[in-house]
């Protein structure tokens, strides 16, 4: 059994989906790891990780449509507003998505459906620096 650590670096440009498919895969490589699983860590409570539909870029506008409806940037709905109208939002998309993923991988290939991408949800408004801690485990 063999173990297998780094960070992938992602600086955002504000509220977006941002496909980190091909970076797992990048570390997949690297990875003297052939067969096993990885997990996927945000180190952040204002932004998640999703597994989604990579072929139609009008479903990542319905999904940031859609989590502003339910979670609007509304300073009157808040008691935490320190950092903006985003701050809390964020928090409550963060709640309701990922801030963990853990995928197989056969043969260094990442198990994903045909239409499937691996996604930093980034729910803030303004760019921030992320951090997304990668723990590859297999033999």
């Amino acid at each position: 059994m063999k173990q297998y650590f780094e960070d992938i670096h992602i600086k955002t440009n504000g509220q977006s989906l941002i496909d980190i498919t091909d970076k797992v895969l990048e570390l997949l490589e690297k990875a003297s790891v052939k067969n096993g699983i990885i997990n996927l860590s945000i180190q952040h409570t204002s932004a998640s990780l999703i597994v989604q539909e990579n072929a139609d870029p009008d479903v990542q506008k319905d999904l940031i449509h859609f989590f502003n409806k339910i979670a609007p940037m509304n300073l009157e709905n808040y008691i935490h507003k320190s950092e903006g109208r985003d701050d809390m939002p964020a928090h409550i998309k963060t709640a309701l998505t990922n801030t963990h993923l853990t995928l197989s991988f056969k043969n260094k290939k990442l198990i994903l459906g045909t239409w499937q991408g691996i996604y930093l949800f980034e729910h803030r408004l303004k760019p921030h620096n992320r951090i997304i801690l990668t723990h590859i485990l297999g033999d």
